[in-house]
């Protein structure tokens, strides 16, 4: 498969284009493994990567995509062979290095990890890397003294493919889960996926500042950041956990040492991008295991999308009006 399609960012002092092109693999970087790619999945990061304001791409031209699943078609690496189905998610893909958005990509044998049991190419695709930050959320929280007896925890922006998951891992483990949205259509899906109450966005977001306020949370996983995150820094009950992933609310909080020093509040900052390997590979076991969500990966599994469908569908990530994960078929 010499010749092969791709969505291309390309971003010059005069010009920003986003094109399907054909490739050839002396197109691609430099690395030991070459992959038949069959799923990618979209991801805000991703979003952001098809505008010239997004400040995601750290060069240009590039594919984006920053997860992939699919099969080795050659490697020099002896860790793995020709037909081994292997995941990529994360690391510098679709960043500084050409991304999943394409039927072929090319990458360093480090950031592969082998598919484990207990999940297919389509399964591992719909986890993705929102499903690995998800996990990664609630390990990291249980590791603070997290448990289910101490309450509810509060999952924000729950209809996105970061929420989605985390609302249905904490379901499976055990939790009590609220789910705040801003989305009045998708409270039968939140509650398919585990949660026992849904919040409007205007209940997360204070009128008052007030760095506390009374305890109604036992920890919060937050992928929205700006007020929202506000909001629950002050009201998570002493020794709770609040993991913190993304910004799609905004850079900017307001809040005060208070919640830290009179309550003890662990802000967990989850950043799935640049761990080590080896935990990556820990993690995605655990995904497999005892944090896969079952059945429920077709209630986050949204949509099916082709390449040609991509600018649009990154668009719609952009404006919030995706539901789950949706994945690129390649």
């Amino acid at each position: 498969m010499n010749r092969f399609l791709g969505l291309v960012v390309d971003k010059t002092e005069d010009s920003f284009s986003l094109d399907l092109k054909e490739l050839t693999l002396e197109d691609l970087p430099p690395g030991e493994v070459t992959i038949r790619v069959h799923y990618s999945g979209v991801n805000y990061k991703d979003g952001l990567a098809g505008i010239p304001e997004g400040r995601i791409l750290q060069t240009y031209p590039m594919v984006p995509g920053i997860d992939l699943v699919g099969t080795v078609m050659d490697s020099s690496d002896s860790r793995f062979s020709e037909g081994d189905e292997v995941i990529v998610a994360s690391a510098e893909l679709g960043v500084s290095h050409f991304g999943g958005f394409s039927q072929v990509a090319r990458v360093p044998a480090d950031w592969l990890i082998p598919l484990p049991k207990g999940l297919s190419m389509k399964e591992a695709a719909i986890l993705g890397t929102a499903g690995f930050t998800a996990a990664m959320s609630v390990q990291r929280m249980e590791e603070n003294g997290q448990h289910p007896r101490y309450g509810s925890i509060l999952v924000t922006g729950a209809t996105g493919g970061v929420g989605s998951t985390a609302v249905a891992i904490l379901a499976k483990r055990g939790y009590t889960v609220a789910a705040s949205t801003g989305k009045e259509t998708e409270h039968e899906y939140l509650k398919k996926l585990g949660a026992s109450e849904i919040l409007s966005r205007e209940e997360v977001l204070q009128e008052k500042k007030r760095p506390l306020m009374k305890t109604r949370w036992a920890g919060g996983v937050d992928p929205v950041g700006g007020e929202t995150l506000t909001y629950l820094l002050s009201s998570v009950r002493f020794g709770g956990s609040v993991a913190l992933s993304g910004m799609t609310g905004g850079k900017e909080f307001t809040s005060s040492v208070f919640p830290f020093i009179l309550r003890g509040i662990n802000l967990l900052g989850i950043d799935s991008a640049h761990v080590t390997n080896t935990y990556r590979r820990e993690m995605w076991i655990r995904l497999a295991g005892d944090m896969k969500p079952d059945h429920l990966l077709d209630e986050i599994h949204g949509n099916e999308v082709t390449l040609e469908d991509l600018p649009r569908v990154l668009s719609a990530i952009r404006e919030g009006s995706i539901r789950g994960r949706t994945l690129v078929k390649l």
